[in-house]
């Protein structure tokens, strides 16, 4: 029974480690952003640009003023990676101790303080679903989603064992204009900016 699931182990590890160079091969490659989840490999087609980009720096800067010294808000390299598990993500945003980013190649999820997403308006079931599943799964803490296509989001927190694998037990909803706590610090959401002809309405948490 060990030997077997050694076995099973080192295919899963065998796999994700096929998905990762295939991932870090087509960046430079393709445009867009590969990420690799519990289901396989996502890339989100669209180049990051606009709205998006400036609401992760908004989001970044206005953390950075509130938080100490010692912590930042990266919205930059490296990924996210839990091998285990067969997870690599990319945070818009990732609260983080500026000694646990001093390291070579991907970071630990557990020592992130907090992940922020800027929802992509190209593959919005990424941010909303699969981030929501996977953050959870790798000790995330914090969860923090921003919408520019209706002007709202939630922040996740408190995560807890389910029958599906640990979840977040808390979800707080805020809407664009409110304040909104992220981990232990508060920041506006005012003048944040949003996508052209998008429509409204609240995107479910899966």
């Amino acid at each position: 029974m060990t030997i077997a699931s050694d076995n099973a182990r080192q295919g899963v590890s065998h796999l994700y480690r096929a998905m990762r160079d295939f991932v870090q091969s087509m960046d430079d490659a393709l445009p867009g952003k590969f990420e690799i989840t519990k289901n396989g490999i996502v890339h989100d087609m669209m180049s990051p640009g606009g709205p998006h980009e400036v609401t992760a720096a908004h989001v970044s800067r206005r953390l950075e003023k509130v938080m100490p010294d010692e912590l930042l808000a990266h919205n930059g390299t490296p990924d996210v990676e839990d091998e285990p598990e067969g997870i690599m993500r990319h945070p818009d945003v990732m609260v983080i101790a500026w000694a646990n980013l001093n390291v070579e190649g991907s970071i630990d999820p557990r020592a992130v303080i907090a992940a922020i997403e800027v929802v992509s308006r190209s593959n919005p079931d990424n941010d909303w679903v699969g981030k929501l599943r996977d953050y959870p799964l790798i000790g995330i803490p914090t969860y923090a989603i921003f919408d520019p296509r209706t002007g709202e989001g939630a922040v996740l927190t408190d995560i807890h064992p389910t029958p599906d694998g640990p979840r977040y037990a808390t979800r707080k909803d805020f809407v664009y204009g409110e304040d909104v706590t992220i981990a232990d610090w508060t920041i506006s959401t005012a003048d944040l900016p949003r996508y052209q002809n998008e429509g409204t309405g609240h995107e479910p948490s899966a």
